[in-house]
């Protein structure tokens, strides 16, 4: 008989929709229940893409004998951590106050009152590894209840209490540039110069890192932090962390090597690693960084987008009950679909051998590149670069045959917010009009489809349904997407969309006591904490981006108080800039917008005009921070927003034409193409020094 999670829309809960667990969704009456029986709640979170969920819902929750337990000692809740992010942030910061680690599944026992007493993560069914049974553990935390209820409930109400202070202590000092030089030391000390990443094994895509990076040698910094960066970029993108067949890159890498994925497909990984891999293009020129970015948004179109035009959330590591079983080869299966001379070719350039790479298959990766392959063979390059990419195309369509992964179709509007960022960017920095036609599309869905009556956003959506209100995540992730699409089709209507965004940021969200924005807006739910979001983790923290967004915005508005907003979001991260800047890049990339120089590009010329497109294509690829606004020869536009970016600027003679504007004092302006070309190769190469 199903639980009450059958009537639940998300992929996860569903998935549990069958266990003898009597769950609820977190709900009033579940809540209710809690407090009326004065029974503790045992809550349990993860998400539809997570291995070791799927292993403990096997092992523990389809077990009736655990189930009996749990139901007649405890209220049992389940939660996707996806749709309920602010769930997943207190109750993961109480679990790594207590165990000093975190994770999925994550379970936590809690009272009536919400307050968490004792948590971890995976368990399993009975006592190995030196882990806890989850049956002892079950038994354990019960008699803790039943018997030393005062002591349980003081130590719940003392761990809150931190729970609410978290992220409560700013810095001392100023927001300058010696937080950008700090960044680059403390990441040069955790650099692997050998295999790339940061740290040991498991290594994740530190994408905002990389960022930072190309950002502080653009600075003039150290001459390696351009090098760690593409040294980066290099090595995931030979490894078996990303699919060579489809684009596209899995969740993280369980070795040092990039090698054995952790198989899952995330939204916001592939977001963030197409405008990492778009920054190494612009700053570097190596065309490897720009095809990576193009095939992992042919996948993103090909694999992740809805009908509606949104992009869903996941692709599961498991397929058939096997982890990673969709991606691997033997030498066998490529001669079936090759032929076994264009077999031997690729099986000896991606590393497919009799004895495998992961559990007696191949995992697809690079150990050399094509091109030392070529000179190691005596194989001509260009033939070899054409055999492999026809033998990839066959293999994919032979592996588009097998059982996929499982797939989380539900649309979050932050990871969403992300994609269209990135495939705004890539529509002119890789000259590909179907990146922003899939950019747009999705936009307007959510426009249109996951808002309330009173046009406050709602975070997630699943066949025909919205909900949630949305979190801070949602509004500034989509802003800056927002701005992005704006400078891609000079479309003024994602401007004025972009500051209906940012005054419910600053109306809802902001600490008008204080600094910076909380992660839930002041009408939502009461939980036990209301925190403040300034540490990255694998998706950007909500006010490096709501601060990053904003000073985007207030540069084409002129809007002073969007300046002033994202000030005091970066003064409320200025402690975690100082003590672990490796958890703040997206903060350090707002403030090097913030410390300039930024320049203000103003464009009269048709959009339509094939001149003034190339124009914006020009001023895409270049590396820095700026804005572009462009309005028709006559100046004329829909928005009184960007009237004051545009205001005194007219063409001449009847030729595209441009201001830079920089630190307040504009030039002279630039008339023509060939003037544009001419002074923009000039400003190409200053190092922004200041």
């Amino acid at each position: 008989m199903a639980n009450r999670l059958a009537h639940e829309t998300s992929p996860y809960l569903l998935q549990h929709a069958e266990n003898p667990v009597d769950w609820w969704p977190w709900c009033d009456e579940a809540l209710a229940a809690s407090r009326e029986q004065e029974k503790p709640i045992f809550l349990s979170v993860g998400y539809s893409a997570c291995h070791w969920c799927h292993v403990m819902e096997r092992e523990s929750f389809e077990d009736s004998r655990i189930a009996g337990e749990l139901n007649q000692r405890f209220v049992c809740i389940k939660v996707d951590r996806e749709e309920r992010p602010d769930l997943d942030q207190i109750y993961m910061n109480a679990v790594q106050l207590m165990t000093g680690r975190g994770g999925w599944p994550m379970s936590v026992f809690l009272t009536p009152e919400l307050q968490p007493f004792f948590g971890g993560t995976y368990w399993p069914p009975e006592r190995r590894m030196g882990m806890p049974g989850f049956l002892d553990v079950v038994v354990a935390v019960d008699e803790a209840w039943t018997d030393r209820r005062e002591q349980a409930q003081a130590q719940a109400a003392q761990l809150t209490e931190h729970l609410r202070q978290l992220g409560s202590a700013h810095g001392a000092g100023d927001l300058d540039v010696d937080l950008l030089n700090g960044a680059y030391n403390q990441l040069r000390g955790a650099c692997d110069f050998r295999n790339g990443g940061f740290g040991q094994a498991p290594k994740f895509p530190h994408s905002m890192d990389i960022q930072l990076l190309f950002r502080i040698a653009r600075r003039g910094g150290p001459n390696d932090a351009a090098e760690m960066a593409a040294l980066n970029l290099h090595k995931m993108a030979a490894g078996g962390i990303y699919d060579h067949l489809a684009g596209g890159f899995a969740r993280y890498s369980v070795d040092e090597r990039w090698l054995v994925p952790h198989f899952e497909k995330m939204l916001y990984d592939n977001a963030l690693l197409t405008n990492a891999y778009l920054d190494g293009f612009i700053h570097t020129g190596e065309a490897s960084f720009a095809r990576v970015a193009d095939e992992t948004i042919t996948y993103v179109q090909t694999y992740m987008t809805d009908g509606c035009g949104a992009f869903h959330s996941t692709e599961d590591a498991d397929s058939e009950g096997e982890e990673g079983k969709f991606y691997v080869w033997s030498p066998g299966e490529v001669a079936e679909i090759l032929g076994e001379d264009e077999a031997e070719v690729f099986c000896y350039v991606y590393d497919v051998s009799e004895a495998g790479n992961f559990e007696g298959k191949s995992i697809l990766n690079l150990p050399k590149s094509i091109e030392q392959c070529a000179a190691l063979k005596g194989w001509d390059l260009a033939e070899l670069t054409g055999r492999l990419a026809n033998s990839r195309d066959r293999l994919l369509q032979a592996r588009d045959q097998r059982v996929r992964p499982g797939k989380d179709d539900k649309i979050l509007v932050s990871w969403n917010g992300l994609m269209i960022d990135a495939l705004a960017r890539a529509a002119l920095i890789l000259d590909r009009p179907d990146a922003l036609e899939s950019a747009t599309r999705a936009a307007r869905f959510i426009w249109d489809s996951m808002r309330r009556d009173d046009g406050r956003l709602l975070h997630s959506w699943r066949r025909g349904h919205a909900r949630f209100d949305a979190y801070l995540d949602d509004y500034s992730y989509l802003l800056n997407a927002f701005v992005s699409l704006y400078e891609s089709t000079c479309d003024e209507s994602w401007i004025d969309r972009g500051v209906s965004l940012a005054d419910i940021l600053l109306e809802h969200f902001e600490d008008r006591g204080g600094d910076g924005f909380y992660f839930t807006s002041d009408d939502h739910e009461a939980l036990i904490a209301r925190n403040k979001d300034v540490h990255d983790a694998s998706a950007p923290s909500g006010n490096g981006m709501a601060a990053f967004a904003l000073l985007r915005l207030s540069r084409l508005t002129g809007d002073r108080r969007f300046e002033d907003a994202a000030t005091g979001a970066l003064r409320t991260g200025l402690a975690v800039m100082q003590r672990s800047p490796l958890a703040a890049a997206q903060l350090l990339n707002a403030l090097d917008f913030l410390l300039g120089p930024a320049d203000e590009v103003v464009l009269l010329g048709d959009r339509d005009d094939p001149a003034t497109g190339d124009l914006l294509k020009l001023f895409s690829r270049q590396p820095g921070n700026r804005v572009v606004a462009c309005r028709p020869l006559d100046g004329v536009g829909s928005s009184a927003h960007l009237n004051p970016v545009f205001a005194a600027k007219s063409a001449d003679d009847e030729q595209p034409t441009a201001f830079v504007c920089r630190q307040h004092a504009c030039q002279e302006p630039l008339v023509g193409v060939a003037a544009i070309r001419a002074k923009w190769a000039d400003l190409g190469d200053e190092v922004a020094l200041e």
